[in-house]
C-alpha cells in the first residue's frame, strides 16, 4: 500500500514492504514510478526492508513545477532517506534513477553500502542532445491523455523496449499502467529532465571513487545502454556486470527471474 511523507517542498509517495536488515531502496527512471517495481517488491521484501519512492514530478509525488535537474533529484533522494529513517542502504537506480544514484554515492558514499546500476549511464548518451530536449518540450505541451492515445495508436511501431515490456506484462495491464504513469507525471518535467539526461556532465572520471560492491545490470537488447554499462563496470573497482538475455530497458519486468537472481546474488555478496 502506498505511503506518503513530507520531504522539503514535496509530498513523496512511496511503496514499502518487508522489515529488518539493511534497507534496499529502488529509484525508478524517467516517466516511471514505483509501479515499475511492484511485481518484484514481494520477493525483495523477503530479504528485508524494501522501499521504492516516486521521484519529483512522477507518480504520486508532488508536481512542483521546478527542480527538474539531476542535482535536485539527488538532494531529494538524500532527504527522503532522512525522512524515512534510512542512514545507510543498498541502492538501486534505473535509467534516470541510476544517474541520481551515481551522484548520491559520489556525494555521500557513507550512505550507500552497495549499488545497483540498471540500464543507466555515467555520461550523456551522445547523439543529438538538442533533439532530445525538443522531444521533451513537445511531450510537455501535449495533454497526458493525448500522449497515451498517440502511443497506443502507434503500438505496432513501438520501440523495442516498450514492446518487450508489453509482451511480458500483457497488453491490457501494460497499457493501463503506462496510462496511469503518463497522466500522473508533471508535464513541466519533460523538457528539463530530457535536457538534463542529454546534456549531463560525464562522471566517468570519478567512477574509481566508488568503493562499495556494485552490480551493473543491463538488458542485452538495450542498445543505447550497453556501452555505458560496460564503461561503468570497467571503471568501478568492485563492480560486476550482468547482461540479462532477452531483456530491453526494464529487465525486472521483461526477464524477472533472471533479474531477481542477479539482484539476490548481489545483495548476498554485499551483505555477507
Amino acid at each position: 500500500m502506498a505511503e506518503r511523507i513530507r520531504v522539503g517542498d514535496l509530498e513523496v509517495q512511496y511503496e514499502e514492504a518487508g522489515s529488518g536488515g539493511r534497507p534496499f531502496v529502488l529509484v525508478h527512471g524517467f516517466t516511471g514510478s514505483n509501479d515499475d517495481f511492484l511485481d518484484v517488491l514481494e520477493p525483495l521484501a523477503a530479504l528485508g526492508r524494501t522501499v521504492a519512492p516516486d521521484q519529483r514530478g512522477h507518480g504520486g509525488t508532488s508536481n512542483p513545477g521546478r527542480g527538474y535537474d539531476l542535482d535536485t533529484l539527488t538532494r531529494d533522494l538524500a532527504a527522503f532517506l532522512d525522512a524515512v529513517g534510512i542512514e545507510r542502504c543498498d541502492l538501486l537506480g534505473h535509467s534516470l534513477g541510476g544517474m541520481v544514484a551515481l551522484r548520491l554515492v559520489l556525494a555521500q558514499p557513507e550512505r550507500v553500502a552497495s549499488l545497483v546500476l540498471m540500464d543507466t549511464s555515467a555520461r550523456s548518451l551522445g547523439g543529438r542532445p538538442g533533439r532530445l530536449r525538443a522531444v521533451g518540450k513537445v511531450a510537455g505541451w501535449l495533454p497526458p491523455g493525448l500522449m497515451w492515445r498517440l502511443a497506443r495508436s502507434g503500438r505496432n511501431r513501438l520501440p523495442a523496449p516498450m514492446k518487450g515490456a508489453e509482451q511480458a506484462m500483457g497488453p491490457e495491464r501494460y497499457w493501463q499502467r503506462l496510462r496511469t504513469k503518463l497522466e500522473a507525471m508533471d508535464r513541466g518535467a519533460y523538457g528539463p529532465l530530457a535536457a538534463a539526461v542529454a546534456e549531463q556532465a560525464p562522471l566517468t572520471s570519478r567512477l574509481s571513487e566508488i568503493r562499495c560492491p556494485t552490480l551493473v545490470i543491463v538488458g542485452d537488447q538495450d542498445a543505447a545502454f550497453r556501452a555505458p554499462s560496460d564503461e561503468m563496470a570497467s571503471g568501478i573497482p568492485d563492480a560486476k556486470l550482468v547482461v540479462v538475455e532477452g531483456a530491453h530497458h526494464s529487465p525486472q519486468i521483461e526477464a524477472t527471474e533472471a533479474w531477481l537472481d542477479a539482484v539476490h546474488a548481489h545483495l548476498a555478496r554485499a551483505r555477507a
